[in-house]
């Protein structure tokens, strides 16, 4: 049964008064007087949020140095750049040129002391080298001009709402206003100018694209234009977000499709060499695509492809999508072999694989060197006292005059459940037989005059000596 078109049209009334209620802005919109205190109190630059630029600054910049991510996101989550950008776009959209200029002039002070601070840390730093995350920073396209408005967008709805959100911490990382600023100070610092056009290029994107998001923003959630507003001023200022969206999005573009041209001709490429070069007694060994002059170059091992093959290959260009490349072939048994380029590929797994086997073997040895010298330790502290020997010999034969001859050794006693213990053997011979007494004195005085935790105690008549029996003698033993 078809419905009536009454019904139909009722209906979709309801679906669009769903849908508005949905994705209403105006819902829980702040007031306009609040509204406007928060972004125009952002845009100040004075007090504590100078300091807080400037450390963060050398945070981002330490990041970009060190290559590390995780700093950089730190230092764009502290960053105060985005309160007179904003403030820029409230002026514009509600014909607040005082605003305007303060905002600007804020933005100016802070992107001087960012370049300043930024700059003298690259002077400073030992580590020169550009890292992936500067390079990252020298060549916007379209790309981050559509990352900066949907950022600012976010960012304005995020700031127009009662309850504080966390939008615009989100927005300063998404939109990145400090690493390329702090890129621009790199490069100022090691002469390097296209760092620097690059990068400011990027952070003009940033702050033109966020600041017109606030006036969409603003204009979207129907604030009060100020009362003095002329209408030629407003038609002059119109022009000049005009002009500025389109001179900072023009070249952008540009580059976005020079971007995407060099990744699909890369692409194809790679893909053309994968399915073209599977030959099995020759194989690629490097692999080097330039997309500016349209030319893959490879670097074959195995027997060398004869003109044939090479001519048909050539021909195959065309039909994949790649006309005008070629291709420049380096193989054994041509004249044109690169060696520098097969050494280098080569030497390159070596080193790889042999770093890792001295990684390894440089690890045994510290381990071994670390037994090595707690073994000496302990042979040292066992050994300690046996070097009193000759002193307590001496002073042994002082206080027994018939005491001939002393003999300390270090020695294992096993017991029957087979356990092993340690302990020092002492032999006292004299030229006659010592009382009981004598040789219980004798006992205790060595045991603690050679520090003996455990020791045994053989006394006998005669003198001692290597090779020869002594006389029948006393044992006793101590633990």
């Amino acid at each position: 049964m078809i419905k009536p078109k009454a019904s139909i049209l009722a209906e979709l009334v309801q679906i669009r008064r769903a849908l508005a209620h949905r994705f209403s802005l105006l819902e829980d919109k702040a007031d306009d007087a609040e509204i406007e205190s928060r972004i125009r109190d952002g845009s100040e630059f004075r007090g504590a949020t100078p300091w807080i630029l400037i450390f963060a600054i050398f945070i981002a910049s330490v990041g970009l140095n060190v290559n590390s991510t995780a700093v950089i996101i730190g230092a764009m989550l502290i960053s105060p750049l985005m309160g007179p950008i904003m403030g820029t776009g409230l002026g514009v959209a509600v014909y607040d040129f005082e605003l305007v200029k303060r905002s600007l002039r804020n933005l100016g002070i802070a992107t001087l002391i960012s370049l300043v601070v930024s700059a003298g840390y690259f002077l400073l730093t030992p580590l020169q080298q550009a890292r992936s995350e500067l390079l990252a920073r020298t060549a916007p396209t379209l790309w981050d001009v559509l990352i900066a408005l949907f950022g600012g967008l976010a960012g304005i709805i995020g700031v127009t709402r009662r309850e504080r959100s966390n939008v615009i911490p989100g927005v300063a990382i998404a939109t990145a206003l400090m690493p390329p600023v702090c890129t621009a100070g790199f490069g100022l610092a090691t002469g390097q100018w296209h760092f620097v056009g690059g990068a400011v290029y990027l952070y003009t994107i940033n702050c033109v694209f966020i600041a017109l998001a606030t006036v969409v923003g603003i204009r979207a959630l129907k604030l009060k234009r100020h009362s003095f507003a002329d209408p030629i001023l407003a038609k002059r200022v119109k022009t000049i977000l005009l002009v500025l969206a389109l001179g900072t999005t023009l070249p952008s573009i540009y580059l976005a499709l020079k971007l995407v041209r060099h990744e699909v001709f890369k692409f194809k490429a790679q893909a053309f060499v994968v399915r073209e070069f599977t030959f099995e007694n020759s194989h690629v060994v490097a692999t080097k695509v330039d997309p500016d002059t349209r030319v893959i170059t490879l670097s074959l091992i195995g027997d060398p492809l004869n003109a044939d093959t090479l001519r048909t290959i050539h021909e195959r260009l065309s039909t994949v999508g790649l006309v005008g490349a070629r291709i420049v072939l380096h193989q054994m048994g041509d004249n044109r072999v690169d060696v520098t380029a097969l050494k280098s590929s080569l030497l390159s797994d070596l080193l790889r694989d042999s770093q890792a086997v001295v990684v390894e073997k440089a690890n045994q040895i510290n381990v071994l060197q670390n037994q090595i010298q707690a073994l000496k330790s302990e042979l040292a502290a066992r050994d300690a006292p046996l070097g009193k020997v000759d002193d307590v010999a001496n002073e042994l034969r002082l206080l027994y005059p018939d005491v001939t001859s002393v003999v300390i050794t270090d020695g294992v006693e096993v017991l029957p459940s087979g356990e092993k213990k340690r302990l020092m053997l002492f032999y006292v011979m004299s030229k006659k037989r010592l009382s009981k007494d004598a040789r219980l004195r004798i006992e205790d005085w060595l045991g603690v005059r050679m520090q003996a935790d455990a020791a045994m105690f053989h006394f006998g008549i005669g003198i001692a000596s290597v090779g020869k029996k002594a006389s029948k003698g006393h044992k006793s033993g101590r633990g």
